[in-house]
């Protein structure tokens, strides 16, 4: 019982120190910036142009789903035509979903710039 408590503390704890370092670092960074004189839109910059990010998450979804349906399509050809058993599975699905990913990323590059 007490095990999965330490486990779980340190989870959480890890969880918390991660964002306190990011937003004390991000905040420490920007007064440094607003002492040196430097202008307050730098803070915003690149979001002006930006695609909605609902986009960029139906995108990424669409071409994830899309990568896992082809994978397991190939997995079953594979399957059925060759010798290589049930381990090709797991392989081709995420080999597929991958690339899914990797052509979602250069979309959304692609969609932002």
């Amino acid at each position: 019982m007490g095990s999965e408590v330490l486990v779980l503390v340190i989870i959480f704890g890890a969880i918390f120190g991660v964002f306190y370092l990011y937003f004390s670092t991000r905040n420490k960074e920007r007064l440094a910036l607003i002492e040196k004189g430097a202008d307050a839109s730098i803070f915003v910059k690149g979001k002006q142009h930006a695609a909605p990010t609902w986009k960029i998450l139906v995108l990424n979804l669409a071409l994830l789903l899309m990568g896992i349906g082809v994978g397991t399509f190939i997995a079953i050809l594979l399957d059925e035509y060759t010798t290589l058993g049930d381990g090709v599975y797991p392989a081709v699905i995420f080999f597929m979903a991958g690339v899914g990913l990797y052509v979602g990323f250069t979309q959304t590059k692609k969609l932002v710039d």
